[in-house]
């Protein structure tokens, strides 16, 4: 599948997006918004680069929409659900195609804990 664009470093290959496409929760219905890979691509970058929400480059939305996502799709489980056929293999994580996913979901679990009081 050819999408006119050069698949940078960080970004899901079509492979890749074709593995966790069908995991990610149906829009709401209402005004359109930013296509599920172009997101999912800026988390990935955001967590592989380790930069701020706010460093995350234009191409991918606007900082304030991919976090947004991000934190409901921690939320709802989505991220575990991507990361469910990894368990299943018995592959160590980073090993599979989805590596940058391994990585992203690793922070994500950090950012989801608590803070301590």
């Amino acid at each position: 599948m050819d999408h006119g664009v050069v698949i940078r470093r960080h970004e899901l290959s079509d492979a890749e997006w074709e593995l966790v496409q069908p995991l990610l929760p149906r829009p709401a219905l209402g005004r359109p918004r930013l296509d599920d890979r172009t997101v999912l691509n800026g988390i990935v970058w955001k967590f592989r680069t380790g930069v701020a929400w706010r460093d995350v480059p234009e191409r991918y939305g606007s900082w304030a929409s991919l976090h947004t996502r991000f934190r409901r799709w921690a939320a709802d489980g989505t991220f575990e659900r991507m990361l469910l056929p990894e368990r299943e293999t018995g592959v160590r994580p980073g090993r599979l195609p989805g590596a940058p996913l391994s990585r992203m979901a690793r922070h994500m679990t950090l950012a989801m804990l608590p803070t301590a009081a």
